[in-house]
Parts: structure tokens; C-alpha cells; sequence
């Protein structure tokens, strides 16, 4: 019997828990994450043709905010590039089988985790340790 089709994300969390990454659930996640990359894609090559088409010109005032433009562009492009590299290592992991499953401690990272974060690769309690740790490490390391 084929496995529904999930159109929304009220149809994904209306399943059953057993059903957890189930090929339906699988096959929602590979569409949004396919339909989040394409469009990060665009996004970026539009920022990348205002970057080369931003050509300085005018005088000092138009050559300093033209420069201060191009420095948010250079920083959007690369918060871009960095989660595109998320996403496309994200649909490794999904074919490979490991997406949806915590990286740390192998348990589920659940449904509306995925739902705000798709890339996410640590359940919430691995999250909050790695955050607690990251904290740790930076207050010992600023005295």
C-alpha cells in the first residue's frame, strides 16, 4: 500500500509517532529542503549579478555607500553559500538514511524541530548541551 502523500505540514504532525521518518515524512522533507536550496540558489546568483554589476562610480559620498552596499551584499552571499552547503549535506544525510535522527545521541530530532530547522542535525537536548559547552568555553576563554 503506498504511503500517503503529505501536502502540509498539519497532514505531517496529524501522523501517527511510529510512522517517523517514514517515507511520506522523508519524501516532504527532500521537496521542502529541494524547494529551500532552489531558491537560496537564485537568490544567490542575483547577489552575485548586483555584485558585479555594482561597478563604482560618483563621487566620495556615492563610492562610500556603494561600498558599504557591496560589504552587506559580500556577507549575505556568504550566510547563502553557508546554507546551501547545510542543505545539500542535509540531502546526503536523508538518502543516506540518517536524517531525522540526532547526530550525537541517534534519537529523533522530531517533527517540529525539522518543521523550523530542516537542517537541524541535534536533537534539542544535544542542542542545548553543545550551546551550554559553547557558552562555558567562551566565558573562560573572554576573562
Amino acid at each position: 500500500m503506498p504511503l500517503p502523500f503529505i501536502e502540509d505540514e498539519s497532514q505531517l504532525l496529524a501522523m501517527p509517532e511510529g510512522a517517523y521518518m517514514n517515507e511520506a515524512q522523508l519524501d516532504f522533507f527532500r521537496r521542502r529542503l529541494l524547494a529551500e536550496q532552489a531558491e537560496l540558489e537564485a537568490a544567490l546568483e542575483e547577489t552575485r549579478r548586483t555584485i558585479v554589476d555594482s561597478r563604482g562610480a560618483g563621487d566620495e559620498a556615492d563610492l562610500a555607500a556603494n561600498e558599504e552596499t557591496l560589504r552587506l551584499l559580500l556577507r549575505q552571499a556568504d550566510r547563502e553559500t553557508r546554507l546551501l552547503r547545510k542543505i545539500v549535506g542535509t540531502l546526503k544525510r536523508l538518502n543516506e538514511g540518517d536524517y531525522g535522527f540526532c547526530e550525537e545521541t541517534g534519537a529523533p530530532i522530531g517533527l517540529r524541530r525539522l518543521l523550523l530547522r530542516p537542517t537541524a542535525t541535534l536533537c534539542l537536548e544535544a542542542k542545548q548541551r553543545q550551546e551550554q559547552r559553547e557558552h562555558h568555553y567562551a566565558r573562560r576563554h573572554s576573562a
